[in-house]
């Protein structure tokens, strides 16, 4: 009987303890859709019902929707289209979240002399990476000097949630937007106490914690010569976010010549340097997205050494006759370990 009995206990306590597993073993939840002319990944772990990921997901989307609707170029209502139909002189009191990303817009413009220019759109525009139907054509010397002569982030001023234009300027946040895209979805699963997760909006990224086994989360950054099917390196990360910025997947050709996407608003035309890829360690992958920009933007000298001066932990990737060179800076190097 006491044999019984000590059989039945035992087999409560495993059948207890399957169960707590059961419940309390955290699944990992993804899910994925397009935002912003790219797509967007969340990956989560929860100890959740299925209905309350669904719920996640809503959340997510709602909360992409709106960065695109505040901060699309390609969208003639949203806040910064309306903005960019105002005269010179005028100004718009704008919501908490473009203001918040304009600041650090502004902030990376004057880091960087006007190298990167968070009022390019007309340069950008004219060379067809903007809104409307792309021709693959080179513009003449004249239309760049004209569009040359409507960029200069000093004539943008923003005062609280006032934003206001002394010339006419047109502001394009497609360098920056993306990596507040990323924190927005970030500070929604924060919201709903999700403790691991990976959020990756375009390319840009931010983690938090470690998943459950205790390891970290681990990232790929793309070789440039093999696109999405090769890594150059394996990063892993937590608590923090990255963005990369490369010229070697939007551009055109024309005349045997490729132009980059990504234009330098002093010469009013695509970058020519060797500087193929950066990538940016950030708190935030609003900065990580902007920060990225403005060293390609740079180049591989003027970009390093700008990273170095600022303690920015960037990893360049440069071409050279024989292959890629890697220059990490010092605030990279910790995470190449």
């Amino acid at each position: 009987m006491r044999k019984k009995i000590l059989f039945s206990v035992c087999l409560l306590i495993i059948v207890a303890v399957f169960y707590r597993l059961s419940v309390f073993t955290p699944e990992l939840v993804s899910f994925s859709g397009p935002t912003m002319g790219t797509t967007y990944t969340v990956k989560f772990y929860t100890t959740e019902d299925v209905k309350q990921s669904r719920d996640v997901k809503d959340d997510v989307d709602a909360a992409l929707f709106r960065v695109n609707k505040l901060m699309s170029t390609y969208d003639p209502n949203s806040e910064l289209s309306e903005f960019n139909k105002l005269a010179a002189g005028q100004s718009l009191t704008i919501s908490e979240d473009m203001a918040y990303v304009i600041d650090k817009a502004l902030l990376i413009s004057d880091m960087t002399d006007g190298q990167y220019d968070v009022t390019v759109g007309p340069l950008v525009n004219i060379w067809g990476f903007g809104p409307g139907q792309r021709e693959d054509k080179v513009p003449t010397q004249a239309v760049i000097e004209d569009a040359k002569s409507r960029v200069g982030y000093q004539h943008l001023t923003l005062d609280g949630r006032l934003l206001s234009k002394e010339k006419e300027i047109y502001v394009d946040l497609s360098s920056i937007a993306k990596g507040y895209g990323v924190d927005a979805v970030a500070n929604v699963l924060k919201e709903k106490g999700i403790e691991s997760y990976l959020v990756e909006v375009g390319g840009d990224i931010a983690s938090k914690g470690m998943k459950p086994d205790d390891t970290p989360w681990r990232i790929a950054i793309e070789s440039p010569a093999g696109g999405h099917n090769i890594a150059e390196r394996i990063v892993s990360v937590t608590d923090i976010a990255m963005a990369t910025s490369g010229d070697y997947r939007n551009y055109f050709e024309a005349g045997g010549v490729r132009y980059s996407h990504t234009i330098s608003p002093l010469t009013g035309r695509p970058i020519t340097h060797r500087l193929v890829s950066v990538t940016i360690i950030d708190q935030t992958a609003t900065m990580a997205d902007g920060l990225a920009t403005a060293i390609t933007v740079l180049g591989p000298e003027l970009g390093y050494e700008f990273a170095q001066k600022n303690g920015i932990a960037a990893y360049l990737l440069v071409k050279t006759d024989f292959g890629f060179e890697e220059r990490p800076s010092d605030a990279f190097k910790t995470y190449l370990k």
